[in-house]
């Protein structure tokens, strides 16, 4: 990272009070910028981060998603003249230490992603088998459609430039949002790496919203997302996308 570059550290939050004051007493130590993004908690968490002086709050009056929450994000990023920002989760999955890898590898890449399966750590968690299912067969699906490497479709830790903000229109606001963020990266032809990073869940009862938390609902859904993502780029006219990602609508 060129010594002049300044980046931000933003943390997407509903109802995190019992992590919240730790997580990012720890990423304090390795980012001079903070952004939190409460995503309409409704616990103690609003309070927790009135109290702290060291941190920018954008706050969601009532829960929109994961992916809006990024949204929020990243729109502060290029408001305020970031050259790039570090996303990462405030429930303990994500450990604050790397963030200066991530940083350092966005020297030569646009995004720089976070993967769990590209290296086993000591103590790693054996993630739920549906989740991995999904993870498995959503990451295969974009590689052989976007000609892509990944391993890890999902994971939240990233580093993204701020140049390649501007070429991005996330609208999906949930947990597809990366299928989405996959298609548009594609068709800009921005560079992605991913670095490794340990495998920790925290959360095994996460709520994907409804019908989502059925399995092959959810499958269905994120294969829709990706459809709906590739002839949106399709219809921009500036795409891109290998042969191998259209669909009948393009």
């Amino acid at each position: 990272m060129a010594n002049n570059e300044k980046w931000l550290a933003a943390l997407p939050i509903f109802n995190e009070a019992q992590y919240v004051d730790g997580i990012l007493d720890e990423v304090s130590r390795y980012a001079s910028d903070i952004l939190v993004v409460d995503d309409g908690s409704s616990d103690q968490t609003p309070a927790i981060l009135a109290r702290r002086d060291d941190i920018h709050v954008v706050t969601h009056p009532q829960n929109r998603g994961y992916g809006a929450a990024l949204q929020s994000a990243f729109a502060f990023t290029l408001q305020n003249g970031f050259d790039g920002v570090v996303t990462l989760d405030c429930d303990g999955q994500h450990q604050p230490k790397r963030i200066p890898r991530f940083i350092e590898m966005a020297a030569a890449a646009d995004i720089v992603s976070g993967s769990r399966y590209l290296k086993q750590y000591a103590g790693d968690d054996a993630p739920p088998p549906e989740r991995l299912f999904i993870n498995r067969r959503i990451t295969e699906t974009l590689n052989q459609r976007l000609g892509y490497q990944l391993t890890d479709a999902f994971c939240g830790f990233k580093a993204y430039r701020a140049e390649a903000l501007t070429k991005l229109d996330i609208t999906d606001d949930g947990y597809a949002m990366p299928l989405e963020l996959w298609v548009q990266a594609s068709a800009a032809g921005l560079r992605v790496i991913e670095i490794p990073v340990p495998l920790i869940y925290l959360d095994l009862q996460r709520s994907f919203g409804g019908s989502l938390d059925h399995a092959e609902t959810r499958l269905r859904h994120y294969n829709d997302v990706i459809d709906a993502a590739v002839a949106r780029v399709c219809r921009s006219g500036r795409s891109l996308l290998p042969e191998t990602a259209l669909t009948k609508s393009c």
